[in-house]
C-alpha cells in the first residue's frame, strides 16, 4: 500500500537461541481488517507483542501514521493509539463496566476523578458498540464472555485507539456473541479503525477481513486479498505442504453398531440427538460454537444430567450411567479443555495416563509402580510423546504432547468408543498430523471414534460420516462425500 496507517518492516526477535521472528513485514490501512494467520509457534503472538510494546524487537522498524513507532511498553503503545485485546480477557470482574473501561486512563483534576466525564465518555464508547444491554453501572463479572470482550473494546475506544488487535476473539464465544462481535468489527472498520484479526478459524477470517498475511516459522510467507483466495490455498501456505499430506488416510472399514443414541436431551443446550455409531468408523460432529456439540458428548459420557432419551452401548442394556460406568462400558472422553479438566497439569505423565484404569497395577490395595511405569513408557513410545520420561510433569510438555498423553489415557483404559471434543485444539501442525494418523489407526483396529471439531477441513479430511448440530438439534449423519462446506454451514446456521 502506498500510504499505510501501520507498517512493520523486517522485524526480528529472538529468545536465547530460539528465533521467534525472522524478518517479518506487515502493513495495515485505516478502515481495514487484516487477518494474521499461521500455526502455533509461527510467531503471531510475538509479532503482536512487539506491536503492543510488550516486547522490544532486536531489529527492524515500525511506523504509525507516517511517524516512527517504537513503544517502550504497552502504556506508551496505548497512548500512541495501539490497543490489544488478548484471548484471556483482562476484565476486573468485581468492578462496574464504567470502572473497567476507565481503568488506567482515569480523567482527574487535582487528584480527583471526574466522574461526570467518565460517565460521558463511557456512554459514548458503548454507543458506538450499539449494545444497550451493556450498561455502565453493570458489574462486569455478571456479563457474558462476549459482553466482557466488548467492554475491552470500549476501553480501546476511550483511549482513542487507531489500531486494534484481536487475538482469537471468538475462541470462547457462543454463536450469538460471535455474530455480535462481527457486527461491532464492521462498525469500527467503518469509523476508520485498522484491525489486526488473529484466528485459527479461517471461515470467520473470510467473514470479517479483507486481506491476510501468513506467518510460518517466524517469517511472513504469503499475503493477499481474501476474496477469491481458496481456503485450501491459505492452509497450504500455513503448513508449507499440500493439504492432502496434512490428513493421512489409514484404510479402515466400518463394522457392527456399537453405540446407539435415541432422543437424547440435556437440561441446558442439547434438545434432541439421534445417532448410531459403528465399530471402525470415524464420525464427525460439526456446528457453530454454542450449538450443543460439547454438551452432546458430555451427556453421552454421563458428565451432564440427561433430561430425556437413552444411550445404549452394545451389547449392554440401556441405562443412565455415571462416567465411571461409561469407562467400564468401554467409553472414553477427551475434553476440549485439557488444561482445566482434561489433565492434571501438576501430576506426572504416568499419573495422567493411568488414573482412569489403575486396577491392572493394584493388589491388596497397593500399586505396583514399576509395572505402571513400564506400561506408561510403552504408551509414550507408541504415541511418540516427547518428554524426559514418564515422571515428567504434564504441565511442562508442549500442547501437542499434552494432547497425546490425554489420548493415551483413553487407549490405556481400553476404550472401544472414543468421544473426542476438539482433539487438535491448540496443537501445532506436526502434532496434528500425528493425531490424525492415530485416529485413523484406531478406526482400523475396530474402535469407534466420535469427534467434535470447529475446523471443517479436519472433518472432511478425516471422517467417514458427518452430522451437524444446530441450536441443540443434531442432523442426520450422512457420508462425508454427500456434504460440502457450504452445506454444513447452511445447516449449522439453521438453514
Amino acid at each position: 500500500m502506498s500510504d499505510p496507517l501501520l507498517a512493520m518492516w523486517d522485524v526480528r526477535k529472538s529468545f536465547g537461541a530460539s528465533r521467534a521472528l525472522d524478518g517479518v513485514s506487515l502493513s495495515l490501512a485505516a478502515g481495514e481488517v487484516h487477518a494474521l494467520v499461521g500455526e502455533n509457534g509461527a510467531g503471531k503472538s510475538t509479532l503482536m507483542k512487539v506491536l503492543s510494546g510488550a516486547h522490544r524487537p532486536d531489529s527492524g522498524s515500525m511506523t504509525l501514521a507516517g511517524e516512527r513507532y517504537a513503544p517502550r511498553g504497552p502504556r506508551e503503545a496505548l497512548a500512541r493509539g495501539v490497543a490489544m485485546i488478548y484471548q484471556e480477557l483482562a476484565v476486573a470482574p468485581h468492578l462496574t463496566v464504567e470502572a473497567n473501561v476507565m481503568l488506567g486512563q482515569e480523567r482527574t483534576v487535582a487528584g480527583l476523578v471526574r466522574l461526570g466525564e467518565h460517565r460521558r465518555v463511557v456512554r459514548e464508547a458503548l454507543g458506538v458498540l450499539d449494545h444497550p444491554d451493556i450498561q455502565p453501572d453493570a458489574v462486569a463479572g455478571r456479563l457474558s464472555v462476549g459482553a466482557q470482550q466488548l467492554v475491552e473494546v470500549a476501553r480501546a475506544l476511550v483511549s482513542n485507539a487507531r489500531v486494534l488487535v484481536l487475538d482469537e476473539p471468538t475462541s470462547s464465544l457462543t454463536e450469538r456473541d460471535s455474530r455480535r462481535l462481527f457486527e461491532v468489527i464492521d462498525r469500527l472498520r467503518a469509523r476508520g479503525l485498522a484491525i489486526v484479526y488473529i484466528s485459527h478459524f479461517l471461515e470467520e477470517v473470510r467473514r470479517v477481513a479483507q486481506r491476510y498475511t501468513v506467518l510460518r516459522d517466524g517469517r511472513s510467507v504469503a499475503s493477499g486479498l481474501l476474496e477469491g483466495t481458496p481456503l485450501a490455498t491459505i492452509i497450504t501456505q500455513m503448513v508449507g505442504r499440500d493439504l492432502a499430506d496434512l490428513f493421512p488416510r489409514v484404510p479402515h472399514e466400518p463394522g457392527e453398531t456399537i453405540l446407539e443414541i435415541k432422543g437424547l436431551a440435556q437440561r441446558a443446550v442439547l434438545r434432541r440427538a439421534d445417532l448410531t455409531v459403528r465399530r471402525g468408523e470415524i464420525l464427525g460432529i460439526a456446528g457453530l460454537v454454542g450449538a450443543g456439540r460439547t454438551e452432546f458428548l458430555r451427556a453421552i459420557f454421563g458428565l451432564d444430567p440427561v433430561r430425556a432419551g437413552e444411550v445404549r452401548v452394545r451389547p449392554l442394556p440401556s441405562a443412565r450411567a455415571t462416567p465411571r460406568d461409561r469407562i467400564d462400558q468401554g467409553l472414553g472422553f477427551l475434553s476440549e479443555d485439557r488444561k482445566m479438566e482434561g489433565l492434571a497439569l501438576a501430576r506426572s505423565i504416568e499419573d495422567n495416563l493411568t488414573y482412569s484404569a489403575l486396577g491392572a497395577y493394584a493388589r491388596w490395595g497397593w500399586l505396583n509402580l514399576a509395572r505402571r511405569r513400564a506400561a506408561a513408557t510403552r504408551w509414550m513410545e507408541r504415541l511418540r510423546v516427547k518428554a524426559t520420561g514418564p515422571r515428567q510433569k504434564v504441565g511442562n510438555l508442549s500442547g501437542g504432547n499434552q494432547q497425546k498423553v490425554a489420548l493415551a489415557r483413553l487407549l490405556h483404559q481400553q476404550a472401544d468408543v472414543l468421544l473426542l471434543d476438539e482433539p487438535t485444539r491448540g496443537v501445532d501442525v506436526g502434532s496434528k498430523a500425528e493425531i490424525y494418523r492415530l485416529i485413523g489407526e484406531l478406526a482400523a483396529q475396530g474402535k469407534a471414534v466420535v469427534m467434535v471439531s470447529s475446523y471443517l477441513p479436519e472433518l472432511f479430511g478425516l471422517c467417514d460420516r458427518l452430522a451437524v448440530m444446530t441450536r441443540g438439534v443434531l442432523s442426520e449423519a450422512r457420508p462425508v462425500g454427500e456434504w460440502t462446506e457450504d452445506a454444513v454451514m447452511h445447516v449449522a446456521t439453521g438453514g
